[in-house]
């Protein structure tokens, strides 16, 4: 019997790096849905930017290894303070199905001394442990250095053995919506997706309008429970303006109800429309910062559960990063779903939450992920914050 195309679909199952960032080195092993946990500065939002690198490398409109590098300000603001002899940085990641269809992809890069310029120290694929390519620097990237400008990867005359890594990297998502952002008339004009919002109406506008009418159907049947007012939901483009307005229906006196636009939306609806429309958008992985910010707390309890509903549907891959209390009281979430991030002098380290002795003894002894793990990751005396202002 032939496998669904939600077996077959690929993930993430380890993530190695090495000066990356905050982490002189890192090397986990991640799961399906993944709560990314820490103190302010851990590197949370660098672990995420780890996967969004490869991505870039990927990306239709001009990406590549020049570019992701650029776009991050270059090899020496990527390379952890805490290099020390070697000062290349290395991404290096297993990927699996359910049935155990394994790629390996790892990207060694430093800088060119002569022209500061990203190449391509090591690069390497494997198939079910069996290299797919001669591992680069192959014999024509010595004839050639100028080759190591791109990754194999980026070019697809190259990458044929290895398409699905690459198609993999390009369906990865990234989303921290700003509602500020959503509600500007002036919107983002790129071939990118503005990950914070500023092509997020437009986003929606342009998906097939069965699909978006079935989505925001499900979005605003979601929206009741924290927003009780909310009757309907749709997309309209103004045309006067071309502008695309997001417009809801609330109860009202009236007897058709008052409709507005997102413009008089509060930052929680909008975070909330935009969580949910991410969670529905696509199949590859998806890398949320906060969801949780301008939520109520009851609210915040139950986006694991919705997590683990809308994402069981394609098994799409989940990597969220909190502070939230709430949001990991639900007792769904495993101990190896939590990633927790320590700080030290040699970098940032990364632990799973049921390798942590301390962690799993308390989940042992009946306690929640948040009342094992957030101790772990609130500032040493935090309560002084008070005394600065005496």
């Amino acid at each position: 019997m032939a496998n669904s195309s939600a077996e077959r679909q690929l993930r993430f199952t380890r993530i190695r790096l090495s000066n990356w960032r905050n982490f002189q080195f890192a090397d986990v092993v991640v799961q399906e849905r993944n709560f990314l946990v820490g103190p302010n500065a851990a590197g949370k939002s660098n672990f995420l930017d780890s996967i969004r690198f490869l991505s870039d490398l990927v990306f239709e409109s001009g990406g590549g290894l020049d570019y992701a590098v650029r776009h991050r300000d270059g090899i020496p603001q990527i390379r952890s303070l805490a290099a020390r002899k070697n000062p290349n940085i290395e991404l290096d990641v297993t990927l699996g199905t359910t049935n155990l269809d394994e790629w390996r992809y790892r990207l060694v890069v430093g800088q060119d001394p002569a022209f500061h310029r990203p190449v391509v120290k090591a690069e390497s694929v494997y198939h079910r442990a069996k290299l797919v390519e001669p591992e680069r620097p192959d014999s024509e990237d010595r004839v050639d250095p100028e080759r190591l400008r791109q990754t194999h990867l980026e070019q697809v005359a190259a990458n044929r053995a290895f398409r699905p890594v690459a198609d993999f990297f390009r369906s990865i998502r990234y989303y921290h919506i700003v509602p500020q952002l959503v509600r500007e008339t002036e919107r983002w004009e790129s071939p990118e997706v503005d990950p914070y919002g500023g092509d997020f109406l437009e986003r929606i506008w342009r998906t097939p309008t069965r699909t978006r009418d079935a989505r925001l159907a499900r979005i605003q049947k979601a929206l009741t429970v924290a927003v009780p007012q909310l009757q309907e939901l749709h997309v309209k483009r103004d045309q006067t303006t071309g502008v695309v307005h997001l417009e809801g229906r609330y109860k009202h006196w009236r007897p058709f109800g008052a409709w507005q636009n997102e413009s008089a939306f509060s930052d929680g609806t909008l975070r909330l429309i935009g969580f949910l429309w991410s969670l529905l958008d696509g199949t590859g992985p998806l890398l949320l910062e906060e969801p949780e910010l301008s939520l109520h707390s009851e609210v915040v309890r139950q986006l694991p559960q919705v997590m683990a509903r809308l994402s069981s549907v394609n098994r799409r891959q989940l990597f969220v990063s909190t502070h939230s209390y709430d949001l990991l009281l639900d007792r769904g979430i495993a101990p190896d779903e939590v990633l927790l991030f320590q700080p030290s002098p040699a970098g940032t380290k990364i632990e799973l939450g049921a390798t942590r002795t301390e962690v799993r003894e308390l989940l042992q002894h009946g306690m929640s992920v948040a009342e094992a793990v957030i101790p772990f990751t609130k500032p040493e005396n935090a309560q002084q914050l008070t005394l600065a202002f005496d």
